[in-house]
């Protein structure tokens, strides 16, 4: 039995003991979960394409909106995981904006007679940034279009753009709004939410794809469960996450994950692949792991081989890993890199990987956070981070 089905089957006293009600059976449930979300948004395709229509979707492309995504900490990640998949689908301008930015700089992000639609990703709705600029742009800006994807059908979010013209909703199943603090269904189920509307016209497309995310993540856990369940035991005070495209947002996922499960006892780090070589590099060190998420592409490998390797010849690190996806060619041959992988039948584009991949920065945070004595339920224990982010003053 692997770690993470022991935890899950564990008496519910012991279960309180711990603090791990409810964030492993959230981890262990999202490969099942994702078909779900799937099959929800195919149901409402009619409706999606409808309000992508009259967003200018399908004008010409000179004439199409620029998307923004917009979201705060992990829900912000979820943009660094779509952007470039609706980018090429949509053939429009698709871009990450976190709603911490735009509530402070709201007016440097509007240009005067561009077109706009914000797509806002909120686990709750009641993110205090996010409901603050959504209300804003509805006041002064009724032109810009809204899409808010939540888990939560009761949040301000989804009950502001209600019955509002320019403007849709769409809520996911109750289980994937997590009761944990840390964002992990939730998480991943936006993610591939935002990878069916890319899809909203190629949906026999799609379909295969969400199968092999599914069996992939499900091949995943158990082998990423034991890995991470042994790396804590080493209880590494620093870590390094890198990737690049798409999977720059699973490294940025995964290195909060990690973060904000242990409380800060272990202090991560964050950068596209070869961003690290420019500065960051210099706080690698011996009591450091470092994770890279491989890509399949063989042009893109080279460059990541090329950083790996420059790691392991300087001896940087305490450990380095590469997680690889599934369907990819063998990886040459590495020094002292270990390599985490899914053995499925359906290999998983790039472009599809993140729900998969940052499984692994989940369960990293929460077998950390268990070795520290944390409660991952609730990891902070003075309080500085709650499940919904507190309130704060809007000006």
């Amino acid at each position: 039995m692997n770690p993470l089905t022991r935890l899950i089957e564990l008496n519910k006293a012991e279960k309180e003991r711990l603090g791990a009600v409810y964030t492993p059976r959230e981890i262990a449930q999202q490969p099942g979960t994702w078909p779900r979300t799937w099959n929800l948004l195919k149901g409402q395709l009619p409706a999606i394409r409808e309000f992508l229509v009259s967003a200018g979707l399908i004008d010409p492309v000179a004439q199409r909106p620029m998307v923004y995504l917009i979201g705060a900490g992990t829900s912000d990640y979820i943009g660094y995981s779509l952007h470039h998949l609706l980018r090429q689908q949509w053939q429009c301008e698709v871009v990450p904006v976190s709603s911490t930015n735009l509530l402070t700089d709201f007016p440097e992000y509007l240009l005067e007679g561009q077109r706009y639609l914000w797509i806002s990703f909120s686990r709750s709705g009641d993110s205090p940034e996010g409901v603050a600029v959504l209300e804003r742009a509805l006041a002064d800006h009724p032109e810009i279009a809204h899409l808010v994807v939540s888990c939560n059908a009761e949040g301000r979010m989804s009950q502001m753009i209600r019955g509002k013209a320019n403007c849709l909703g769409i809520v996911l199943e109750k289980e994937t709004n997590d009761q944990g603090l840390a964002m992990t269904s939730s998480f991943t189920n936006m993610v591939v939410a935002g990878q069916a509307l890319a899809h909203a016209w190629s949906a026999n497309a799609y379909e295969p794809i969400v199968e092999a995310i599914s069996e992939a993540g499900q091949a995943f856990l158990p082998i990423a469960a034991e890995l991470a369940e042994k790396l804590a035991d080493r209880m590494y005070p620093r870590a390094c996450f890198v990737g690049s495209g798409l999977l720059a947002g699973t490294a940025l996922e995964s290195a909060l994950k990690l973060l904000e499960l242990t409380a800060g006892k272990t202090k991560t780090m964050s950068q596209a692949t070869l961003a690290l070589r420019h500065g960051p590099m210099a706080a690698l060190d011996k009591e450091t792991l470092f994770v890279s998420f491989l890509s399949t592409q063989p042009a893109r490998q080279r460059y990541e081989i090329d950083l790996i390797r420059e790691i392991e010849r300087k001896q940087l690190v305490g450990k380095s890993l590469a997680v690889l996806g599934c369907g990819a060619e063998p990886l040459p041959q590495l020094e002292s890199t270990g390599i985490l992988a899914p053995q499925t039948a359906w290999p998983v584009p790039d472009m599809y990987r993140p729900a998969v991949d940052t499984l692994f920065g989940q369960l990293l945070g929460m077998f950390f956070s268990l070795k520290y004595g944390l409660r991952p339920d609730t990891p902070s224990p003075n309080g500085a981070i709650s499940r919904v982010v507190q309130p704060i003053l809007i000006y």
